[in-house]
């Protein structure tokens, strides 16, 4: 599967607005660091500080990689999570 769009995360800074922007258009969203793994579903209204919390790195900007694949959002790498997505 091809991408529709890709942006680089090192010359591109997508903040605060971008990433809640992006989890409005989502019903799920899978949250990955490390080897921990946590799914959101959009459907149970988290707060706007729970979905940052996930979202954004240290930096204030949305952590990468960021994949949107039809209605989930993956943000952060687990090979597991991307289920032979790459």
């Amino acid at each position: 599967m091809e991408a529709k769009e890709t942006v680089t995360a090192n010359k591109t800074k997508l903040g605060k607005a971008e990433a809640m922007e992006l989890a409005g258009q989502v019903n799920k969203i899978v949250a990955a660091r490390g080897k921990n793994v946590v799914t959101i579903e959009m459907k149970d209204k988290p707060s706007e500080e729970e979905l940052l919390k996930h979202l954004l790195g240290p930096t204030g900007n949305l952590r990468a990689p960021t994949i949107r694949k039809g209605k989930t959002l993956y943000v952060g790498f687990n090979e597991e999570a991307y289920g032979g997505m790459v």
